[in-house]
């Protein structure tokens, strides 16, 4: 067998990528909050080191979410009836996606608690 390419491999990526977000509802949803969450980011403008976090924070849910969809598909296609270790299996990959993304709630409330309180500070004082 024959070593496939840099050029394979990242189409085999960007395919990955493509079935996530095609297939998986959850994983739209996750997108249209980055993309919220970064508009607000520039309208907060809330400076290079807030888009770093807001950035780790949306890929680690994103990479959670990936990861917990291969590993659903995994386990349907190895398990056909329901087994204590498959349900387990589930459910860590789904608790996983779960603690990034209540990480991403609590950077998100970090990086924006100080606009938010000017603007509203800007709004009382109309």
């Amino acid at each position: 067998m024959r070593e496939r390419s840099l050029a394979d491999r990242f189409r085999d990526a960007w395919d990955g990528i493509r079935d996530a977000v095609c297939t998986q509802s959850n994983m739209r949803r996750h997108l249209a909050a980055a993309v919220l969450v970064l508009a607000a980011g520039a309208f907060f403008r809330v400076g290079a080191r807030g888009f770093i976090y807001l950035l780790l924070a949306i890929s680690l849910v994103l990479i959670c979410e990936i990861i917990n969809t291969a590993i659903e598909a995994t386990v349907d296609h190895l398990v056909q009836e329901f087994h204590p270790a498959a349900r387990r299996a589930k459910h860590l990959a789904a608790g996983a996606v779960l603690v990034a993304a209540i990480n991403a709630v609590l950077v998100g409330g970090l990086v924006f608690y100080d606009p938010l309180i000017r603007l509203l500070d800007r709004l009382g004082r109309q």
